[in-house]
C-alpha cells in the first residue's frame, strides 16, 4: 500500500449509527443490483420526427396491404353520410313543408323518412365493426412478433440480460395499440364522413350556415391539433414513469432482504417515492392537457351552436326559414358535435397512447446477437508480495452520509497492491464501511476517482463489478435452499472438490454437521448470527472474484473462528481489506489504515504505534476489553 493520504477532515457524527454505512445506492454481490430511476430526457426535434416517421411508416405499411378492408370502410360509412344527411333535411322540410304550413301529414311523412334513415343506421354500424378486425388483428399479431423477437434478441446478446419490461410490452403495451388503434380508426372515420353528410346538408339548406359553423369548427380542430404533439409527450412520460414504478416494485420484492440486510431501507424507500411522485407528476400533465381538449370541444362543437342562435335574427332577414335554421342545428347538435366530441376524445387519449405505445414497440430491434468472446483468464495469480498492479486504488475520494452532510471521507488517497491484506480500523461512525462500500461501486462518492484493477469503477456495469470484487457485510444473507447451493451463491459452477476445499478451509464442518450436511435444505431462521456470516465467508472464500471486502463480517464469531477465517481468506489468491473490530485482526494484516475524522494514516503496526496516537488509543481499549 502506497502511503500517500490526504487529509479526511470530517468528525465523528454527534448522534450515534446503528451502523456506520450510509445506506447504499445499488446492491452488491451479497445483494441485488438495484438501478437507480432517472427520469428519461425529453426527445430533440429529430428524434420526434424519426419517431412520427417510424409510425407512419409502420401504419402505411399495414394500410396499403388492407386496402379492400379500406374499401369496404368506405363505403359502408359513404352510407353513414347519406343517413347524417337525411337527419338534419329531413326535419328542416318537416317544418318548411309540412308543420309551419299547417300540413301536418306532410310534416309526418318528412319526420318518418328521418327515423328510417336513423333505423338504417344499424347495419351501417354492423358492417362497420364486421370490417375493423381485419385491420386491428394484423396489427396486434405484427406488434407481438416484433415484442417476443425483441426479447429473445435482447436476452440472448452479448452483455444482454433479461428484458424487464417485455411482458408488459406482450400483454398491455400491445393491447393499447390494437383498441386504440380500433378507436381512431372509428372516430376518424365517423367525423369524417358525419361532417361531409353535414356539412353538404348545411349548404342544402342555406349557404350562410357554412359561414357561421364553419370558423369555429375550423378554429376548435386547429387548436386540437396543435396540442397533439405535446399531448403525445405527456403520455410518453406517463408511460416511461409507469414503467419505472414497475421496475421499482420489483426491485424491492426481490431484493427486499437485502436490502433490510445492508441497511438500505431509507434509500430504497426514497427511489420508490420519486418514481411515485414522477408517475403523479406525468398523471397530472396529462390532465392538464385534457383541459385544452375540452377546450377545444367547447370551441368547435358548441360554440357554433351558440352562434347559430345569435345569429338567427340576421339569418332570417337573409330569407333562411325557421325550417332551415332547425335543421341546421339538427346537423350540430345530433351530428357535428357528438361526432367532433368523440374524435377528439379518442385522439386526445387514445391516439396519444397509441402514437407512444407504437413508437415504443417499433424501436429498432438490437443487433443479432453474436457469439459471447472465450471468459478472460482469472485476474490475480497466487498472493505475491510486491506486485506492481494494484487491486484498488482510491484518488482524492470525498464521501459524506448524505446530501449536506460533512465528510466521512475527504481527499482521501489510497491504494492497495494485488495480493495484500489491509485492515481498516477507526471509531464507529468514522467512514469505515464508507469506504468500503465506495471501493466496492455500492455508493458513488461526491467526488474522486475508484479503480479496481485498473478499470474506473465508475464505468464498470454490475456484471464487471461483480467479476471483479466480493463485499461481505455484516448482516449475511442466506436463502433458503441447500448449503451447498449458499456456499456456491456467487459461483455457481463450482464443483464438490472446490466446496470441500472451501469447507475445509474455513473449518466449517460443524456446520456442516449441525444442519445434516451440505444438501440439506436450510431454514435461515434457524440459524446463528455466527453461523450465517460462517456461510458468507465461505461463499466469499468459493468466489472467483479477486478483491474481497469483509464489512465487520466476522463479528458475531468467536476470535478462534475469526482468525481461522481471516487466515484462509488471507491465503487464498487475491487481495482482502477487512474492517477490523480486534486488535488480532489488525495485526493479521500486512498493513492498517487508520481513519480518525481528520486525516487518515496507515502503515505497520509498529509504525502506526510509533506514530499515530489514535492507533495507540484503539490497541489501548482493545487490550482492556481483552483483559
Amino acid at each position: 500500500m502506497t502511503p500517500a493520504p490526504g487529509p479526511g477532515r470530517a468528525k465523528e457524527p454527534t448522534t450515534p449509527k446503528a451502523t456506520d454505512r450510509p445506506a447504499p445506492a445499488a446492491a452488491s454481490d451479497e445483494t441485488h443490483t438495484a438501478q437507480h430511476i432517472t427520469r428519461p430526457a425529453p426527445a430533440d426535434a429529430s428524434g420526434e420526427t424519426g419517431s412520427t416517421r417510424r409510425v407512419t411508416a409502420s401504419l402505411r405499411s399495414l394500410l396499403v396491404r388492407r386496402k379492400a378492408v379500406l374499401a369496404k370502410l368506405a363505403a359502408w360509412s359513404a352510407a353513414e353520410s347519406a343517413q347524417t344527411f337525411l337527419g338534419g333535411y329531413c326535419v328542416a322540410r318537416a317544418l318548411d313543408d309540412g308543420f309551419l304550413r299547417a300540413a301536418p301529414s306532410t310534416g309526418l311523412l318528412w319526420l318518418a323518412g328521418a327515423a328510417v334513415a336513423i333505423l338504417l343506421g344499424a347495419p351501417v354500424v354492423r358492417g362497420v365493426f364486421a370490417q375493423l378486425p381485419h385491420l386491428t388483428e394484423p396489427l396486434r399479431d405484427q406488434l407481438v412478433r416484433g415484442s417476443v423477437v425483441r426479447a429473445l434478441r435482447t436476452a440472448t446478446t452479448a452483455g444482454g440480460g433479461v428484458d424487464a419490461t417485455a411482458v408488459s410490452r406482450l400483454t398491455s403495451q400491445t393491447e393499447i395499440a390494437r383498441d386504440s388503434f380500433a378507436g381512431l380508426v372509428l372516430a376518424t372515420r365517423s367525423f369524417v364522413f358525419v361532417a361531409v353528410g353535414a356539412l353538404v346538408g348545411l349548404l342544402s339548406l342555406a349557404p350562410q350556415f357554412l359561414l357561421v359553423v364553419v370558423p369555429p369548427l375550423v378554429l376548435g380542430l386547429a387548436l386540437f391539433t396543435a396540442s397533439l404533439r405535446p399531448m403525445a409527450r405527456a403520455q410518453h412520460r406517463y408511460l416511461d414513469a409507469d414503467e419505472a414504478v414497475g421496475r421499482r416494485a420489483e426491485i424491492t420484492r426481490t431484493a427486499l432482504r437485502d436490502i433490510v440486510a445492508c441497511g438500505a431501507q431509507e434509500t430504497t424507500a426514497a427511489q420508490n417515492r420519486r418514481a411515485v411522485d414522477e408517475a403523479a407528476a406525468a398523471q397530472r400533465a396529462l390532465a392538464r392537457w385534457a383541459s385544452v381538449r375540452t377546450f377545444s370541444v367547447a370551441t368547435a362543437g358548441q360554440l357554433p351552436v351558440l352562434l347559430l342562435l345569435v345569429t338567427t335574427p340576421w339569418l332570417l332577414r337573409q330569407g333562411v326559414t325557421a325550417g332551415s335554421v332547425v335543421g341546421a342545428l339538427t346537423y350540430v347538435l345530433q351530428s357535428l358535435l357528438p361526432a367532433l366530441h368523440t374524435l377528439m376524445t379518442v385522439l386526445g387519449a387514445a391516439g396519444a397512447r397509441f402514437f407512444v405505445v407504437l413508437d415504443r414497440l417499433t424501436q429498432p430491434l438490437p443487433p443479432t446477437p453474436t457469439p459471447p468472446p472465450a471468459p478472460a483468464a482469472a485476474p490475480p495469480g497466487p498472493r505475491r508480495k510486491g506486485r506492481a498492479a494494484t487491486a484498488l486504488e482510491l484518488r482524492h475520494v470525498r464521501a459524506a452520509y448524505g446530501p449536506g452532510a460533512r465528510p466521512v471521507l475527504d481527499a482521501l488517497d489510497l491504494t492497495v497492491e494485488q495480493g495484500e491484506h489491509l485492515a481498516v480500523v477507526g471509531p464507529s461512525g468514522i467512514g469505515k464501511s464508507t469506504l468500503l462500500h465506495v471501493a466496492a461501486g455500492m455508493l458513488t462518492p461526491e467526488r474522486g476517482d475508484i479503480r479496481l484493477f485498473g478499470h474506473a469503477v465508475a464505468a464498470c456495469p454490475p456484471s464487471e463489478l461483480t467479476a471483479l470484487r466480493v463485499l461481505a457485510p455484516q448482516e449475511a444473507y442466506v436463502f433458503t435452499g441447500t448449503l451447498r447451493d449458499n456456499l456456491r451463491y456467487l459461483r455457481p459452477d463450482a464443483d464438490r472438490a472446490a466446496v470441500d476445499r472451501a469447507v475445509d478451509a474455513l473449518a466449517l464442518e460443524p456446520l456442516v454437521d449441525r444442519v445434516g450436511g451440505l444438501d440439506r435444505t436450510l431454514t435461515p431462521d434457524a440459524l446463528s448470527l455466527g453461523e450465517r456470516q460462517l456461510i458468507a465467508l465461505g461463499r466469499a472464500h468459493l468466489a472467483p472474484a479477486p478483491l474481497l471486502l469483509l464489512d465487520e463480517a466476522t463479528c458475531h464469531l468467536d476470535p478462534a473462528a475469526e482468525a481461522t477465517a481471516e487466515r484462509a481468506l488471507s491465503a487464498r489468491p487475491g487481495t482482502l481489506v477487512v474492517v477490523a473490530h480486534r486488535l488480532s485482526s489488525a495485526l493479521r494484516a500486512d498493513r492498517i489504515l487508520v481513519l480518525d475524522g481528520t486525516r487518515a494514516q496507515y502503515g505497520t503496526h509498529d509504525a502506526l504505534l510509533a506514530r499515530c496516537a489514535l492507533y495507540r488509543d484503539l490497541v489501548g481499549h482493545w487490550n482492556q476489553v481483552r483483559e
